[in-house]
């Protein structure tokens, strides 16, 4: 049987857990307790991201599964769902949370770059694995937040929290980014198996199913879109969703260059909707229209 639990409120996630009520707005809990056997929804209103300390984790990466012996984070946001499924048998479970709810942040610069922390959308699939080093730095951050929560509230007490927060979440991109570097061999076939799905898509769905997406890609490659694309930007230097563009401004060179077809087929065969749209986007990476190109003399 499926549980449900909802986590609107730090108190509420407090509770859950038996951690202690330090602040309503933001908690730092320790958790060791008996596995319970299940599987439960948790449905978040809060940000909260989770240090798995227990060692032997299971990644689900693509269509294969890895085995890493490194603790794990994963990070989720307001509105987001995850099901955790508990095994009989399964070894007790240790992690630590670091929790805070949305208004915490409200009108602070922190709280204006939160959407740059990608890793809030990633897949639970998509843990970032750490050392034991990079685990020591993190919990000597969360440290410093603990410290300052139990610290006599005063005029300075949200900003310095606030500051250790953004450095935390400033480590786990760093070490996000670490992982898509060094994760070559994967990365390698992520990237082998976009291409072949691009070029099929390209060569004969354009019309049928319209333009190509980040979101379609990453669907059929078992990953979030946000994951699929730091992981191409990061393979390419570009974001995926020019290397698609790129790959269809190939393709309409190669179709402009047959005199039969009218620019309007052109765009109409690489699946946009309006011949308008096609121009724009061909302008916009090439700096000339399609009549432009083809008028261009061929030595």
């Amino acid at each position: 049987m499926n549980n449900i639990v909802r986590i609107d409120t730090i108190r509420h996630l407090n509770e859950l857990y038996g951690f202690e009520q330090l602040n309503p707005m933001i908690t730092v809990g320790h958790y060791k307790g008996e596995p319970q056997p299940g599987e439960t929804t948790y449905d978040f209103d809060v940000y909260a991201i989770y240090i798995k300390e227990t060692k032997g984790c299971e990644l689900n990466y693509g269509l294969t599964k890895y085995d890493f012996d490194e603790m794990s984070v994963a990070a989720f946001a307001p509105g987001q769902k995850v099901t955790s499924v508990v095994r009989t048998g399964q070894k007790q479970p240790r992690w630590t949370v670091l929790a805070f709810h949305p208004d915490f942040l409200s009108r602070t610069a922190l709280g204006r770059k939160m959407s740059s922390y990608g890793f809030f959308s990633y897949n639970s699939n998509e843990a970032l694995h750490l050392s034991q080093d990079e685990v020591e730095l993190v919990q000597s951050v969360l440290s410093l937040i603990e410290r300052e929560m139990r610290h006599a509230i005063d005029r300075h007490s949200r900003n310095l929290i606030i500051t250790q927060i953004e450095v935390f979440l400033d480590y786990c991109l760093r070490f996000y980014e670490r992982q898509f570097y060094t994760r070559e061999i994967i990365n390698t076939s992520v990237m082998e198996r976009f291409t072949c799905l691009l070029d099929d898509y390209i060569a004969g769905r354009l019309e049928e199913n319209g333009l190509p997406t980040v979101a379609y890609f990453a669907y059929n490659l078992n990953l979030s879109p946000g994951y699929f694309g730091e992981l191409v930007k990061m393979s390419c230097g570009i974001t995926a969703k020019d290397v698609i563009a790129g790959r269809l401004v190939n393709a309409a060179r190669e179709l402009l260059s047959d005199l039969s077809l009218s620019v309007t087929q052109v765009g109409e065969r690489l699946g946009f909707e309006y011949p308008q749209h096609f121009v724009r986007f061909f302008k916009r990476r090439t700096g000339q229209t399609p009549k432009e190109y083809r008028n261009i003399p061929i030595n």
